[in-house]
């Protein structure tokens, strides 16, 4: 399987016909769709469903279209490491991290090296602990900030001198909201949103004196924004981090933290054994000096 041929694939998958994408690509027709059956032929399995009007991707070619992606994305990574001036300290360094204030930390760092080397790029990817360990495994990101436990066969780790409270977002009208704390009994029967990585955190595991399947929830969430949204709109409640939502002014919403006090503590992370370009190299560097 070629890269090129990865290239006409993410072409034809983005315009959604072969004309379109013959002409991005500067192809004729009948070229494209020679090395597009090539592809299929080599692969054994059907890729496009091909309709009078519009080509759509099968089962199996959403499959490929995101491994293609990933490859894309290394390769553009790979070049422009390696093509980077000896002279001056240029290029990409890129963080996977979660909704949370402690990335303030990394965030200064960053600032600090862009003032003394402007042409490095910070580019900060959102996601859960889930999303960023797979995007770490597959070397798309450099580092990431994931809460809890590491696992230290597969990563180096820094200790973040930060943690986050856990607690309770809900609609300012509600009962909930005269407390200034809230307690797992206040919670056992009442509607719950909740986040993927909440019940991973061993803090937060035993919060609750019961099974997290005996708990009354009603909807999950990625990142925060969205379950603010199903908060205002009085689905549920839900268990978050504080300082994610803004809770002031005229906000229909606010924050009461756990009783007794849940913590989640965080550390930046990046794989055993990596081989940095100079700018992650350079980060990595003053991340330990100052952290």
């Amino acid at each position: 399987m070629e890269f090129r041929v990865l290239q006409y694939f993410l072409a034809v998958a983005r315009e959604e016909n072969i004309s379109g994408a013959a002409e991005f690509l500067h192809l004729s027709q009948p070229t494209l769709s020679r090395q597009l059956k090539d592809l299929e032929d080599e692969l054994g399995k059907q890729l496009f469903i091909r309709g009078n009007r519009k080509i759509t991707l099968t089962e199996e070619g959403m499959l490929l279209r995101k491994r293609a992606e990933e490859i894309t994305e290394l390769v553009k990574k790979a070049e422009d490491e390696i093509s980077a001036s000896d002279d001056m300290l240029a290029g990409n360094i890129t963080i996977g991290a979660g909704e949370t204030d402690g990335n303030r930390v990394f965030l200064k760092i960053a600032k600090s090296l862009q003032q003394e080397y402007p042409l490095v790029h910070i580019h900060v990817v959102s996601g859960d602990r889930v999303t960023i360990t797979e995007s770490l495994d597959r070397g798309l990101i450099d580092f990431g900030l994931i809460f809890g436990n590491i696992d230290l066969t597969k990563y180096d780790s820094i200790p973040i001198p930060y943690k986050d409270i856990w607690g309770v977002l809900m609609r300012r009208d509600d009962p909930l909201a005269q407390k200034k704390f809230i307690t797992a009994g206040d919670l056992i029967d009442k509607p719950l949103i909740v986040s993927r990585q909440a019940f991973e955190n061993a803090e937060f595991k035993h919060f609750f004196p019961c099974e997290q399947e005996q708990l009354n929830i009603v909807a999950t969430y990625n990142l925060l924004f969205n379950g603010a949204l199903m908060v205002d709109e009085g689905i549920g409640y839900a268990i978050s981090l504080d300082k994610l939502v803004n809770v002031s002014g005229n906000s229909h919403l606010c924050f009461r933290p756990l009783e007794p006090k849940v913590e989640a503590s965080m550390s930046i992370v990046w794989k055993k054994y990596q081989v940095f370009s100079k700018p992650v190299q350079k980060f990595l560097q003053i991340l330990q000096e100052e952290v």
